[in-house]
């Protein structure tokens, strides 16, 4: 007779191995499938840093980075490993700035703490940066960089430590859904009571034949490097923060970790392209004009910036309409549990999403108020009777 699993995860990002963590800590027997080969960079989760910040314009996730902060760090404790670098994290915008009023009314909701710079504030305090006289900011003093690869690896030990199993090269070709829910892949077949669906810009693709359309847009993002003119005016080491522009077309930077003498600077958006051809022409098109416009910002924002980048990179975000996270239970097939739609800022939040999926898989209460995330959100989301 076949195995029968506690849960299968679908998806080993960062979201993926989170919520396969939390599932084998609770006693699961868990396992983890993932399409390519472990470390590959072709979804969202690869790189060597990403920010974190309690800084949020809606409240509910301002409200989860009081839990993920400690969570990061019982992580950091449990396996040795650094993986957050607190610098501060510098939101700007203008004065009128409706998403700076909220982001600050959303830290007081939450109770964290934070600082409002006025214009003559950022330029004492960042000389290295220029900004218009009618922009000011919110200074999160609880952001920071975290060591993305370094945490997916970490959260991935810590799976298998716990007992759970993950097997990768195996891309999932079929989903056979009933009680027991069979997951046939390019190798194998697996059946499991639970199943969830953390597959990042590939959701589109695994939904779909299960009868779901959410309006999930796979967008390329070009992560652009800059060289500093003067080494260290933008490092870590000088305590310069993580940096999130709240204009209408958001951009965002971190003191990088990857690269020497340079500084990490990126447009919160890209062409929606086919995750399978992440690098293609509509991708490589979109690429360019978004480098053109990045480089007319950093002339006008950052002086201490060459004006063109020294490493152009890419990744995907998967963004949904609202940018907030798909999280929910199939609305036909209530043992498929659904994780999608991160929309660029689901890794700092990723130790809570688990903890919500791995609770909603163990038909338990979830922690926060799911509203945000459910799929009922969106119109015609489900196809009724859809054919498998």
């Amino acid at each position: 007779m076949a195995e029968v699993w506690d849960a299968v995860v679908v998806g080993a990002g960062i979201e993926g191995s989170v919520t396969a963590f939390h599932l084998a800590k609770n006693g699961c027997r868990t396992l983890l499938i993932e399409q390519f080969p472990l470390p590959h960079s072709r979804g969202s989760s690869h790189g060597a840093s990403r920010i974190i910040r309690k800084a949020y314009v809606q409240q509910h996730y301002a409200r989860m980075m009081n839990e993920a902060y400690p969570i990061w760090e019982q992580v950091e404790r449990e396996t040795g490993t650094q993986l957050y670098m607190k610098t501060g994290g510098l939101m700007v915008g203008p004065r009128s700035s409706k998403q700076l009023a909220e982001t600050e009314r959303s830290l007081s909701g939450a109770g964290s703490e934070f600082e409002r710079l006025s214009s003559d504030d950022l330029k004492l305090r960042f000389p290295n940066l220029s900004f218009p006289a009618d922009y000011r900011a919110v200074l999160d003093p609880e952001a920071g960089v975290l060591k993305a690869d370094k945490a997916l690896r970490c959260f991935q030990d810590l799976f298998v430590k716990y007992g759970g199993r993950i097997h990768d090269e195996e891309k999932v070709v079929r989903i056979d859904p009933g009680d027991v829910v069979t997951v046939h892949t390019s190798k194998s077949a697996y059946k499991t009571r639970k199943l969830l669906l953390l597959p990042g810009p590939w959701a589109g693709k695994l939904l779909g034949p299960l009868g779901l359309h959410p309006p999930l847009k796979p967008v390329r993002i070009s992560v652009l490097y800059w060289r500093e003119k003067q080494p260290g005016t933008y490092a870590l080491k000088k305590g310069f923060p993580v940096f999130v522009d709240h204009t209408t077309l958001h951009k965002y930077g971190l003191p990088c970790l990857e690269y020497p003498g340079i500084f990490k600077l990126c447009y919160h958006s890209g062409p929606v392209i086919d995750p399978d051809d992440r690098d293609g022409v509509a991708g490589s098109r979109g690429n360019q004009e978004i480098v053109r416009m990045m480089c007319d910002y950093v002339r006008k924002h950052f002086p201490g910036l060459e004006s063109v980048p020294a490493i152009q990179e890419s990744c995907i975000y998967t963004n949904t309409p609202d940018e907030d996270f798909i999280l929910d239970r199939h609305p036909q097939y209530r043992n498929i549990i659904i994780g999608a739609g991160f929309s660029g800022h689901g890794f700092k939040l990723a130790p809570v999403v688990g903890k919500l999926l791995c609770e909603l898989a163990m038909d338990k209460q979830p922690s926060y108020d799911m509203t945000p995330f459910s799929l009922d959100r969106f119109h015609n989301t489900a196809t009724p009777q859809a054919k498998l």
